[in-house]
């Protein structure tokens, strides 16, 4: 099938998704069982890479590869792999490594899967997130008529009420290199008197997923890949937020997320307080 033929639907897409994550995750956590160890670190010594994070990848690519071999493969620890079928697949092995180092139980793998259309524009359809260590799935995905629907453990989900931006809870990151981390500490610090507090829960595609649920009211984090927030932002989007990729002040992808009702104030807060480059 080329890019040009009519894509899988969103649902089947979805289903390959669930079936590749609940796999991952059982490997994750027969590591964690064993016992975690750092295997490697990427861009700095405490962005940390272990073997769990390559088993569960090379798991994953492993089923898409079976189930839809024409597929492209976009993932964090592995090489891209080009496909001919117009759909991509964006994966995070495990999402919130340190969290997985540590055990706190805040960290997931990421599956989505994202299709080009025959007039070249690309849309993430399919999204599937899993706590790995809770076991709570969210899940999301386009239909046909462009609707999107999000669960969390099968129940529909939604974003919180509309709330005044002095009353937000807000999740964030932080990156791993010192540099960026001194600029985002600095923006967190002019952002931390719009808001009722923030949050630092350690995992993109968690952190989207509660806004998702209306657990919290926001997220923005600048230094954030394709494959932390592919999944995540589908399924808040299917709750009812937007996301936005802006340049952040550091010159990498920040992600600005919040329900659609509030999201141009949140927005306005975040630039404000200096995340984003100036515009």
């Amino acid at each position: 099938m080329s890019a040009a033929a009519d894509p899988p639907s969103g649902e089947q897409l979805r289903d390959v998704a669930l079936e590749a994550a609940r796999a991952a995750v059982e490997v994750v956590r027969e590591h964690a069982a064993r016992g975690v160890g750092v295997a490697a670190t990427k861009t700095s010594e405490v962005d940390v890479v272990t073997e769990a994070d390559r088993a569960s990848e090379t798991l994953v690519r492993a089923m898409l590869r079976e189930r839809r071999p024409d597929d492209a493969v976009l993932g964090e620890e592995g090489d891209d792999v080009p496909g001919t079928s117009g759909v991509r697949w964006i994966v995070d092995p495990i999402d919130g490594t340190v969290n997985f180092l540590y055990g706190i139980p805040q960290y997931a793998v990421s599956v989505a899967a994202e299709v080009t259309r025959p007039d070249g524009t690309a849309e993430v359809v399919a999204g599937v997130v899993v706590n790995a260590a809770t076991g709570t799935e969210y899940v999301a995905h386009v239909a046909a008529d462009g609707t999107a629907t999000a669960t969390r453990d099968g129940a529909p989900i939604r974003v919180a009420p509309p709330t005044p931006l002095g009353r937000r809870l807000v999740a964030t990151g932080f990156s791993y290199d010192a540099g960026l981390r001194e600029l985002q500490a600095r923006a967190l610090v002019r952002l931390l008197p719009r808001v009722r507090d923030v949050r630092r829960l350690g995992a993109c595609s968690l952190d989207l997923c509660h806004v998702a649920e209306g657990l919290v009211d926001a997220y923005v984090e600048e230094g954030i890949h394709l494959w932390d927030h592919a999944a995540g932002g589908l399924v808040a989007r299917a709750a009812g937020a937007r996301t936005e990729l802006l340049t952040g002040v550091g010159g990498r992808d920040l992600m600005v997320a919040a329900p659609a009702h509030g999201f141009d104030e949140f927005r306005a807060a975040v630039v404000a307080s200096g995340y984003a480059a100036l515009e």
